[in-house]
């Protein structure tokens, strides 16, 4: 375990310990700096937590992860090899997934046409449609997503149904890393106890190593092994999620808000 303070970094790990590493990230976007020096490293069937302050630049080392953008700077390792990812395709020949909140679901087709997505199963000329939903409702069951029917439009599902037949159409592909950026943003407490499960299940079977963006602290501590903290583009706290409380994770905030006042305060 590192534990770090603001202003420090995370403890580098000796290559091949973990299934993921990064080294020194960096990212700039012309004169704007997202990321300053992240250091992030992540173990097998691990799901770890990445928490900070709207703009501190967690959805940026998310899309850097997922091959969306490239790093300034900075070295990525999977299984010990380095790597650098040409595009999302690239990542995911890899094994690296993402699900956003935006959810890149189909609203007008149906649950199992949305889990083939741009990988339907064909015999020529015709759509094998009987056996994809088969595949789709077994997958599905596996996973303990409850859903009224497999033929069922996207669109009438609730938030978490959608949220979940995302996260559950990343899983079918057998992905290494599921990036989950936001995955409970908006959601109420039934449709967010919804997604946990399945984090929680998707932990258990230890097949996926997860690192998933929140915002409510009670949340993390619940599902997640261990909790990176990002502020001012590089990562200040690395702990179990055992050691450390959702008070301690809100006074870290806090503490950011008032350094940033007393800041605006001097150069007044």
């Amino acid at each position: 375990m590192t534990a770090t303070t603001p202003g420090s970094q995370a403890e580098l790990v000796p290559p091949g310990a973990d299934i993921l590493r990064c080294e020194h990230i960096a990212k700039n976007y012309g004169a704007v700096t997202a990321l300053t020096d992240v250091n992030l490293r992540l173990a097998r069937g691990e799901v770890l937590g990445l928490i900070g302050d709207n703009g501190a630049g967690k959805s940026t080392l998310l899309k850097i992860l997922c091959g969306f953008q490239q790093p300034t700077s900075g070295r990525i390792f999977l299984e010990g090899r380095e790597i650098v990812l040409k595009s999302v395709d690239h990542a995911r020949s890899l094994g690296i997934d993402a699900v956003y909140q935006d959810l890149a679901l189909v609203n007008q087709l149906t649950v199992f046409q949305n889990m083939f997505l741009n990988r339907e199963k064909i015999r020529w000329p015709l759509v094998r449609n009987q056996a994809m939903r088969k595949e789709a409702r077994e997958h599905l069951d596996e996973m303990g997503v409850q859903i009224p029917s497999v033929n069922a439009p996207v669109a009438m599902l609730s938030g978490g149904q959608r949220q979940a037949i995302a996260v559950a159409r990343s899983v079918f592909s057998n992905p290494k890393i599921l990036l989950l950026d936001e995955p409970l943003a908006a959601m109420g407490v039934k449709e967010g106890a919804l997604i946990l499960d399945l984090i929680a299940r998707l932990k258990r079977e230890g097949n996926v190593s997860i690192i998933i963006i929140a915002h409510n602290y009670a949340q993390v501590l619940e599902v997640c092994d261990r909790v990176n903290m990002i502020q001012g583009g590089r990562i200040t706290l690395d702990k179990r999620t055992e050691e450390t409380s959702a008070e301690e994770l809100t006074e870290l905030v806090v503490a950011e808000y008032r350094e940033a006042l007393r800041e605006r305060q001097r150069s007044a």
